[in-house]
């Protein structure tokens, strides 16, 4: 029987935004939203970008390995990157500080959609972080990845997205084999950059990654091994 405790509600302005708070965390997921290369207009949860999230977070508590995974949203003050600004790293930041108070150290996947991925990525270096998983994200050539020494990185990306690109992803996973402690890319066959194509597979997928990557022995990976590969990457 699970055990969850109601979300306490976030302080106004609060970076973190508590979802499902079990009673003795043992691990967490981290949800990073999408936004756009530049605008410093505030970001609102009833922003598309936000809500896209929402089936995420469903599909993850469905599929938790245990009653222990607190998950938890990143709310951004603004909608932009923003160039060196890079304000959602400061958000994802100010947000891992507020985890670690709420839930202890405990070992924490981040699940970031496009821009979300790229400040999931400028983040992996805190001692909390496990794993990331980037959906159709935006990591542009060059990004760093030294960070993720020790830590897990998984991509989804559609092979139909025109938003971001798919061999900027694949390049960032091929560099990060010689830091991280796993790299994988799964291209999702008809994919989108919103994930509405197949949109359940993408549900699906990553709940499923979600789970391997907090319980790797008890829940088994769902991509093929040809996704660690150095070769060409499989379709899904």
């Amino acid at each position: 029987m699970h055990q969850d405790m109601t979300p306490p509600l976030p302080e106004p302005g609060a970076a973190l935004v508590p979802r499902l708070v079990p009673a003795r965390p043992r691990a967490a997921v981290l949800l990073l939203h999408g936004g756009c290369e530049t605008s410093l207009r505030p970001a609102r949860p009833w922003h598309p970008a936000a809500l896209r999230m929402t089936p995420f977070q469903r599909a993850i508590a469905l599929a938790r390995p245990h009653d222990g995974l607190l998950i938890a949203q990143v709310r951004y003050r603004v909608r932009g990157w923003n160039g060196g600004r890079a304000d959602p790293v400061s958000d994802a930041d100010e947000a891992l500080r507020h985890l670690a108070a709420l839930a202890g150290p405990v070992p924490t996947v981040l699940v970031g959609h496009s821009m979300g991925a790229r400040a999931a990525l400028h983040v992996a270096g805190h001692p909390q972080v496990s794993a990331v998983l980037g959906l159709a994200p935006w990591w542009p050539k060059g990004e760093p990845v030294h960070q993720l020494s020790g830590r897990h990185v998984v991509a989804l990306h559609g092979d139909r997205d025109r938003v971001t690109s798919l061999g900027d992803s694949a390049d960032c996973v091929r560099r990060a084999r010689g830091t991280a402690a796993g790299a994988a890319l799964a291209v999702v066959r008809g994919g989108d950059h919103a994930m509405l194509r197949r949109v359940r597979f993408w549900h699906r997928t990553a709940a499923q990654v979600v789970a391997h990557l907090v319980d790797p022995d008890d829940c088994p990976d769902p991509l093929p091994a040809e996704c660690y590969g150095t070769g060409k990457y499989p379709l899904l």
